[in-house]
This record gives structure tokens, sequence and C-alpha cells, in this order.
């Protein structure tokens, strides 16, 4: 069974045996292919003697309170169908009126994208009949003025090399709905809450810069990043707020025409993005062997079975019959908006890693791991501007806390414990207050109370045994086993460790190592 969209805009279900009769229906897509069975050859960007090449879309629903061209509440989840009207249904004399802090988030993303702005820039109908489509078209950009063109995202490599890979455009349009899928039933559902919620597309350039199903997916990792430092999505693959869609196509080595591109979608994760595109190119290199065309076609990625599904025959651009919105005025940027908003860009993650590096001396990995997350990042800065150690702070952040926050299923951010609290932590370990592990007690506590590390060491009596104390212990565990100091008297050093695990649980932790090793050095020198 499929589901339609009738000349009145209405969704109707048929029997695929119906469609061959149904004048409403055409061209009409038959049911998919059996499931290719694929053997796995080695893959790296080239696949036997194919190269493989992928063109990027990926679309980001933005950050604004409403929706595109209406004042319904831009949201996920809820109610089917409870955040609609007139405007985003389409229903007859509605007018759209566009959304201008879309239009900001789209600007400021651009820029970071390194992108010029087209100074004048309009809105097209492009049109096409689907049920997830309320109007019978949709309101996008179309042409040679997107809002934004001609940029480019540097993605890292494992090898750590930086590739280029060159955007063509960034323009705004505005959602669909969403199709719920009854299985069994034979028919589909429809939930408009999404449909107008601003949408960001960004396109890389032809002919493609991204060569391999990694640099796929590095590509689509760092363009989140992006998007979360610029405040412009939330970039929820898992929800759909971030769309990766690759156009893989393979083509033969030495062969400098393109091969066909098949569309992917249904990728809910980067490690699904290189999957998809790794699958998608075995079969498509299947079919070419095996003297079969490609088809142009969308294909969805099952991710359970691990293979890519036909849904859909693509479309081509003559068949959106594309034409300017009549009832959205063109917009016109002033330069001095463009400069405002170039200037309130923040440090993006690359270089923010990359100062990391270089200011506070840090591993390369630990950099990159605390900059992959904009405000994992602010928070080791201020902890380290409230005077924590730059490599201490770092390696509670990327141990212990996240640890605790992973635990507790949020934000390190999120937590009762403050950067200027984790940075008097590291003091107290670096004066010699507490040891490390004490200090990963008093981490707890702070975590569960949101007291300061001074107020958790003050009422747990957690301060370190001071060197009398500490003498005192050494003296009665050597004199309680006179038959290990011997040993050691004897050349077997190493069971001096069974010793100093005795003056450590005799201490509770709260004797610093360095302290224990010489003061037992001194008491077996002695006895």
């Amino acid at each position: 069974m499929i589901t339609v969209a009738t000349a009145n805009r209405c969704a109707r279900t048929f029997s695929y045996k119906d469609v061959k009769t149904c004048p409403i229906v055409a061209p009409f897509t038959p049911p998919c292919p059996p499931v290719l069975k694929l053997s796995a050859p080695v893959y790296n960007g080239r696949m036997m003697n194919y190269r493989v090449s992928v063109g990027m879309e990926c679309h980001a629903e933005l950050l604004t309170a409403s929706k595109m061209f209406c004042s319904c509440a831009n949201a996920f989840g809820g109610e089917p169908n409870t955040r609609t009207c007139p405007v985003c249904l389409g229903l007859p004399g509605t007018l759209p009126v566009f959304n201008a802090v879309a239009v900001e988030l789209v600007v400021k993303t651009a820029l970071a994208l390194h992108c010029d702005i087209s100074m004048r820039t309009i809105f097209h109908r492009k049109n096409y009949f689907y049920p997830d489509l309320p109007k019978g078209y949709q309101v996008s950009q179309y042409g040679d003025t997107p809002i934004g063109t001609n940029g480019y995202v540097d993605i890292e490599k494992a090898d750590g090399t930086t590739k280029r890979i060159r955007i063509t455009r960034v323009h705004l349009e505005e959602d669909t709905g969403k199709s719920i899928h009854s299985d069994g039933l034979g028919y589909s559902v429809m939930d408009y809450n999404r449909a107008g919620v601003p949408l960001m597309e960004i396109v890389t350039d032809f002919p493609p810069d991204v060569e391999s199903a990694e640099e796929a997916r590095l590509y689509a990792e760092t363009l989140r990043g992006i998007l979360l430092y610029v405040g412009a999505s939330d970039g929820r693959m898992e929800q759909g707020s971030l769309r990766v869609e690759p156009n893989p196509s393979v083509r033969k080595e030495g062969t400098e025409a393109f091969g066909v591109k098949t569309e992917l979608k249904n990728l809910n994760s980067f490690r699904a993005v290189q999957l998809g595109i790794e699958y998608e190119a075995k079969r498509q290199i299947a079919q070419i062997e095996a003297g079969e065309t490609v088809l142009q076609a969308t294909y969805g990625w099952d991710a359970e079975k691990g293979v890519t599904v036909l849904q859909r025959v693509k479309e081509t651009e003559q068949e959106y019959r594309y034409f300017p919105e009549p009832d959205l005025i063109p917009i016109e940027f002033a330069p001095e908006y463009i400069e405002t908003m170039r200037a309130s860009l923040p440090e993006l993650a690359l270089d923010k890693k990359n100062r990391f590096v270089s200011e506070y001396a840090l591993p390369v990995a630990d950099a990159a791991t605390l900059v992959s997350d904009k405000a994992t990042a602010d928070f080791y800065e201020r902890a380290v501007s409230a005077g924590g150690d730059p490599k201490a702070v770092a390696n509670w952040i990327l141990g212990e806390l996240t640890r605790l926050a992973s635990g507790a299923k949020i934000a390190i951010a999120g937590g009762k414990v403050s950067p200027e609290t984790l940075a008097e932590l590291t003091r107290t370990v670096a004066d010699g207050t507490i040891t490390t592990t004490i200090a990963k007690r008093v981490l707890e506590e702070m975590w569960t109370t949101g007291e300061t590390a001074t107020a958790v060491i003050d009422r747990l009596g957690l301060r370190v045994a001071g060197a009398d104390a500490v003498a005192e212990m050494v003296a009665a565990v050597v004199a309680a086993h006179p038959d290990i100091v011997a040993k050691i008297k004897g050349g077997n050093e190493k069971v001096i460790a069974f010793l100093k695990g005795q003056v450590m649980k005799e201490a509770k932790g709260q004797a610093r190592p360095d302290d224990i090793d010489r003061l037992l050095k001194d008491a077996i020198d002695k006895a």
C-alpha cells in the first residue's frame, strides 16, 4: 500500500494493483527490489578499481521560537497536529510573513562557513504533491541568490591533515510535515507540527570534494559543530533537527565523467552516514559490474539490516516548476547588518582547539574532545580563568566529571559543580591539602551537594595527615611486620609495597604518597 496526495491535496491510499489504473497517481514507483547481499571489498575511498564521490546535502532545523512564516511554536514532539494554523497548513486566503530570526541564523551560519552573502535574495515555490506537504508546494530559495554562496568547511582527517570541502549554497526554506507509517495496517497518517519549521539547507559544491565515507562523516561532524557554536541548530540527528543526506556516486578509475548519484536518507547518526555510503558505493559497483544501470533515486538506510532500500525515483528540477513566491517580498541586506552579524560570530571549534593546544599546552586529542561541545569548552576556560591548572582541569573534566555527568545523563555544565569550584578542587590537590584519591571522593560530594571543595573537605575531615602523624603510622607498621622488613633488608625491595599499603590503610587515604615513601625508607634503614 502507498499513500499519495490527490489533486485537492488530500491523502489517499492505494494498493499497488490499484495504482496502475488510478489517473491521479503518476508516475508509479514499483516496490523495492530485493536487498543485495554484497561482499565487503577493502574500502578507503576507492573500491576495487572505482572512485567514490559524495555530494552532501544537510538540512538543519533552526532554533527559533516560532515557525518560518507563522506564529506557531517551533518545538520537537508533542501531540500530533497541535502546533498548526491556517498559514502553515496552506489554507486558502492566508499570507506568510517571514521569520527575521531565522534569516539572521542563516546569515550567521553562512558567514561562519566563509560564504559570500547575497545582498538581495528571494523565495520561490517548489511545487510537488506529497502528503507531508500541505500547501502542495514548499517555500524555498532557488536560483543564483541563496543567502550564502561559495563557502567552505575544513575537516581534519585521522592522519592530522586538513582537507577543504567547498560549499556551493546555504539557503532558507520551510520544513515539511511528518509521515507516520502504520506497520501492517496499509496506510500512513500525517503530523503537521513540523510543517513550516524554518529549515536551512547546506549543499556542497560540484565536482564533490568528499571522496570517501569517512570524509563524509568528518564533514557532517564538523558542520554540526559549527551549527552548535553559532547557535543556529541543536544538531540532534536522532530527532531529525539535523538531516545529513549524502549523494554518493562511483566511477571507474581514469574516467572523468561522474557516475549516476543516489540520495541517502534516514541516517540518524554519524556512524550511519559512513556505513550507508559504504554500502551504497558497493551496491552501485555491483550493479555496474553486472552490466546494469544505476538508477538516480532516493534510498533509505535500514540500520537493522545494514542496507539501503529504494524509496522513490528522484524528481528532476523541471518537475518542481520553480517560480518566485508572489506572497513574499525580496530580502535586501544592508552592509552594516552583515558586518554586525560577522562581528557577533563566536570563536569556532577548530580555531578554539588550535588555541587550546598552543595556549594551554593540551594534547591535541584532549583539546579536540573539549571543544566538541561549546558548553564544555566554555566551562573549561572559566575554570582555567578561575585559577585552575589547565592540564589538571582538562583531566578532571575529561575523566571524573564526564563519568558523573554520563551517569546522571546531563551535560557537564548542567551539574552542581561550577567551573570555579572545580578550579578550587585542583588547587587543593596541588597545594597538598588532599590527595588525588581523596579529591575523587570530594568531587562526588560536590556533584551531589553543590558545595565547594573546602566545605566538603572540612565537613568530612579529609585533609591530608601531617608528617608527624604519618611517621607514627609508619613506625607502627614497621614494628608489626619485622619479617617483611628483614626481606627488604635482604634485597627483596618489591615487598615494600605491602608496607606502603598498610600505611595507606591506616591513613585512610589521607597521607601523601611521597611522605609515606620517604618515612618508610627512613624507618626501615633504622630498624
